[in-house]
């Protein structure tokens, strides 16, 4: 019976290496670079739903648009990493900005549905996970 040994080259274990020992590192910065792609997209489409289609005139303040935000990348429960795109929680007036978010995204009566987040999710995606891909290729060769 023929053997055949294959050894893998030095240098590449010890990158192999080093990359495991900055994982925690590396994977914070890959999902926010993801993230900050999905939180574009949602803050242009909120842009085009706010004050369209409607019965009176807008009386947008901007709050909404400014509430909304990208969290840093943490670790939940169960291992894994999360960035999370959303909105900074009450306006001055003392009203959540997710309730207003969430009228606006599903309607209510006599008020209809302009869905911004949903439609932001799936246009998005692709071009999101190219930037991550990216992200990591530019970690991985830094190191």
């Amino acid at each position: 019976m023929a053997r055949a040994t294959i050894v893998m080259p030095e240098d590449f274990l010890m990158r192999l290496s080093t990359l495991e020992k900055q994982t925690d590192t590396i994977i914070p910065r890959v999902l926010e670079a993801g993230g900050q792609v999905v939180l574009a997209r949602v803050r242009s489409n909120l842009q085009a739903v706010i004050g369209k289609k409607t019965k009176f005139r807008s009386r947008s303040t901007g709050h909404l648009v400014s509430a909304l935000g990208l969290s840093g990348a943490r670790l939940d429960r169960e291992g894994n990493y999360n960035v999370k795109v959303g909105f900074s929680e009450h306006r001055p007036d003392g009203i959540a900005n997710a309730k207003i978010a969430n009228v606006l995204e599903y309607g209510k009566h006599g008020q209809p549905a302009k869905p911004f987040l949903k439609p932001a999710k799936s246009q998005a995606k692709d071009t999101a996970v190219a930037a991550m891909v990216a992200k990591l290729e530019e970690e991985v060769a830094a190191i």
